[in-house]
């Protein structure tokens, strides 16, 4: 059985062309529009890794890998942040949200700024995948 990889994004261009990447890798990519969607599909599939856009409708991607990384049955699924904001002001939300009573959460398994070289996703997805 193929290993999906869940893409979450609300941008349809970017959507394509992580799906694109995640074929070119050897996975089968699912695609979730927001995060109230993605994480629905995240407890019901369990993909093998999870490539997050940040600033979506509904459930923010900054919500959305909090409750993924506090979740027991979820936080082991990898997690490739794909994003137009930089690494550091997404960590500095998390550390933000982990001060108003929330548990701290690890760093992203990895974390590209858009747009990111088709050949950078594809060897984080290789790597983190199998």
């Amino acid at each position: 059985m193929e290993k999906k990889v869940l893409i979450i994004d609300d941008d349809v261009d970017v959507r394509t062309f992580a799906s694109s990447v995640v074929e070119n890798s050897g996975y089968k990519p699912d695609i979730a529009k927001d995060g109230e969607e993605g994480l629905n599909k995240v407890r019901k599939e369990k993909p093998a890794l999870i490539i997050l856009d940040v600033l979506m409708p509904k459930e923010s991607g900054i919500k959305m890998y909090r409750e993924l990384k506090t979740d027991n049955q979820l936080n082991d699924i990898p997690v490739i942040v794909l994003s137009g904001i930089a690494k550091r002001t997404f960590l500095r939300s998390q550390r933000a949200l982990a001060e108003f009573g929330g548990q701290t959460v690890p760093e992203p398994e990895a974390y590209f700024e858009k747009p990111v070289e088709p050949e950078e996703l594809e060897a984080m997805i290789k790597k983190l995948a199998s």
